[in-house]
């Protein structure tokens, strides 16, 4: 039977006019939550003046919540498949809009931890559930990724609105305020989500095996820790068994799924190549870029005096570039070929790093702009197609699962990312040479970060304040230099294991019968 006698025989519940209001309201539940992780950067200074954490309580107000929602994705994509897609996404918009309501008014550093923590509850409930439910809400393959590509835009967007937003609330507002703006449109996501998105889950699902829920929380956390620890404070014991313990929880938990009648996840998906490849390009992507964008937004503010909010802007470029790509990706891989777009996406966002390591001071922003929006066309081509790829290899009745998977690579790569290409930029950082007559005490801060350096900076004489902050300045770009040349390195070996690994695979093109 022909594409065109599927379509046509389609029955009319396959293309109810819903299903586009229901995406609407799915992509509000990514976007809050992807702009939810960038805007504490900019409200930290704030948040310090005002509760006063250590540095150790600063960090892991700042870490926390990428922990909680690393450690408890697979759960709750499996969760979903379970209870039910529509009904955790509801409880967790629910839970998200209390929270925030908790993170806005926290009086204390403790409390502050606490609250983020279980933001990080919350916000494990709507990723993998949006994903799976885009799965179940398309029955047509062409409609569905034109979906995923509204939906991973999404999230780009809200990665790159975070800062602006933020930026203008903390011009405006207190810093609770960036916490707040997460109610309204949660309240409408719970509204009308009620109304309009179809509850789907696995009819026969198992039970919720609670030691793997731990298994996979303890492993996932453990690892995470461990790679940030180490980054920031170097190999110690601390960090090695929690490194190790990581590990050996993540090696229990796969023997223990492979033993299980109805595992929490299914290692056999594994074992389709294109499931496999897609993971992999997602994990080492992320890993190669998510470096750069934290390092670049340090640049543009500290290196080139931009204020928060013009810094956000400036870094538009990519978002822009994220939502075109997304949304002519499915069409592109099916003109094409799934391998040609994926490759070609990871190409040039490797292209795009390696023009990076020319980069200085006085870099005028043509290069920059242009620099981002090829990272934003190449991440959006990749990552919908990868994203498509992953949750049609897959029964749909796993695809909270699948879906979680692909979320966990993401949350993986960004951690081992920042760790890994920022252990280059602070290693080259450290070495630059203090300016003579600068106090210990000061050279001592400066060395410590870029932004210690301007800080310190301003209790010293001109002079020495000019040329502590340029040496320090130098020497950051040096850093961020071999960091972009090293993340280049990764994504162009990632496009070459990409071309090979999703050789043959193709994207649904028979709408499919429930």
């Amino acid at each position: 039977m022909s594409t065109l006698d599927r379509h046509a025989e389609a029955p009319q519940e396959l293309r109810r006019p819903g299903r586009w209001v229901a995406l609407a309201v799915l992509v509000l539940a990514v976007l809050l939550v992807a702009v939810d992780a960038t805007v504490l950067g900019l409200a930290t200074p704030f948040l310090t003046e005002d509760l006063k954490p250590s540095g150790t309580q600063l960090l892991w107000i700042g870490d926390v919540y990428s922990f909680v929602i690393a450690g408890l994705l697979v759960s709750m994509g499996s969760l979903g498949d379970r209870i039910g897609r529509k009904k955790l996404l509801l409880c967790g918009a629910i839970a998200f809009g209390a929270v925030s309501v908790l993170n806005a008014y926290a009086s204390s550093p403790e409390m502050m931890i606490v609250a983020r923590a279980l933001l990080g509850v919350a916000g494990a409930t709507l990723m993998p559930s949006t994903l799976a439910l885009i799965r179940n809400l398309f029955h047509d393959p062409r409609e569905r990724s034109l979906a995923i590509g509204i939906w991973g835009a999404m999230a780009s967007a809200g990665a790159a609105v975070g800062p602006v937003v933020g930026g203008f609330l903390l011009e405006h507002f207190w810093w609770g305020s960036v916490f707040l703006i997460n109610l309204p449109v949660m309240a409408v996501l719970v509204v009308v989500g009620f109304k309009m998105i179809p509850e789907s889950k696995n009819p026969a699902p198992g039970p919720w095996d609670l030691p793997s829920v731990a298994l996979s929380f303890i492993g996932m956390i453990g690892v995470v820790y461990a790679v940030k620890e180490m980054a920031a404070h170097g190999v110690g014991w601390g960090p090695a068994v929690a490194g190790l313990g990581g590990l050996a929880a993540l090696g229990w938990f796969v023997r223990r799924q492979l033993t299980l009648p109805a595992p929490l996840l299914d290692m056999r998906l594994f074992h389709h190549r294109g499931f496999s490849g897609a993971v992999l390009a997602d994990l080492l992507t992320i890993l190669g870029l998510s470096g750069l964008v934290f390092f670049l937004s340090q640049f543009l503010q500290l290196v080139q005096d931009r204020r928060p909010l013009e810094a956000g802007l400036a870094e538009l470029p990519a978002a822009v570039g994220a939502v075109v790509a997304g949304l002519i990706a499915g069409r592109a891989a099916r003109r094409y070929s799934v391998r040609s777009v994926v490759a070609g996406g990871l190409a040039a966002i490797g292209l795009a790093l390696a023009a990076v390591t020319v980069i200085h001071k006085e870099t005028g922003y043509p290069l920059l702009g242009a620099t981002l929006l090829v990272v934003g066309l190449g991440a959006g081509f990749a990552f919908t197609v990868t994203a498509d790829v992953i949750l049609s290899s897959v029964p749909k009745e796993q695809a909270g699962a699948a879906g979680a998977v692909s979320e966990t690579a993401y949350e993986l790569g960004a951690a081992l990312g920042i760790a890994l290409l920022g252990s280059v930029v602070t290693g080259v950082y450290q070495t630059f040479p203090t300016p003579r007559g600068i106090p210990s005490g000061s050279a001592a801060a400066a060395h410590d970060s870029l932004g210690g350096a301007v800080e310190a900076a301003h209790g010293l004489p001109a002079g020495q304040a000019e040329a502590l902050v340029s040496a320090a300045q130098e020497s950051f770009v040096d850093g961020l230099r071999l960091a972009a040349a090293g993340g280049a390195a990764v994504l162009l070996a990632t496009a070459v294991a990409a071309w090979f690994l999703l050789r043959g695979q193709k994207l649904e093109e028979g709408i499919e019968h429930p």
